[in-house]
């Protein structure tokens, strides 16, 4: 569910979107979906495999198209319980920390993230600190704000199908202005990527 943003110091123009609860069969769809990802840049079935896996990817959009609805209505993004929060955009991240101090994931990256040679794409990354800034600022408090900049240095191949660390934390606060830090991790605790970024405050209104 959607609500009109009643503190505009806090939200800018973003509205407030609330947890959602759409039933177990949600989560199963997503594991499904997940799957189905990583088979579609691996299988390599012959041509009436494709032809039938593409009747049936064409019945699944004719069975919820007439469900779409708009940003903040659906469920996606919005089950915290779910790995991604419930986002096939998102990695399948978990959270195991969240407190002013720090934010704390626990992700392992599938053959849908490869970008070659069996690592995770390097644009991945990004779109993972990008979420975990995101997380860092709220779980800090601050208002809702947009990212200026992020910039990542890449110190190791990323893995896949391995349980990975991603950390971030509050470095510094100027007004409007917070800057981010994070690191990614593997299980022995080499640096794969690091990341700092600036985060702005939305102005009352502001997209």
């Amino acid at each position: 569910m959607t609500e009109p943003s009643p503190d505009p110091d806090q939200h800018g123009g973003f509205p407030v979107f609330e947890p959602a609860d759409p039933g177990p069969d949600f989560g199963r769809f997503l594991t499904a979906m997940r799957r189905a990802q990583d088979l579609a840049v691996s299988a390599d079935p012959d041509a009436d495999t494709w032809a039938k896996a593409a009747d049936l990817a064409e019945d699944l959009v004719e069975l919820l198209a007439p469900f779409e609805a708009p940003e903040g209505v659906g469920p996606a993004h919005r089950v915290p319980d779910l790995p991604g929060a419930g986002s096939l955009l998102m990695p399948p991240y978990r959270i195991t920390r969240f407190d002013a101090d720090g934010v704390e994931l626990q992700v392992a990256f599938s053959r849908y993230h490869v970008g070659g040679n069996y690592a995770v794409h390097g644009g991945v990354l990004p779109l993972l600190f990008d979420s975990l800034f995101g997380m860092v600022i709220h779980a800090t408090g601050r208002p809702i704000s947009r990212t200026a900049y992020l910039h990542v240095d890449y110190r190791k191949v990323t893995p896949i199908d391995v349980d990975l660390t991603a950390r971030g934390r509050l470095a510094r606060e100027e007004g409007r202005k917070a800057y981010v830090n994070a690191e990614l991790l593997d299980p022995d605790g080499n640096l794969l990527a690091e990341s700092h970024g600036l985060m702005i405050r939305l102005r009352p209104g502001q997209p």
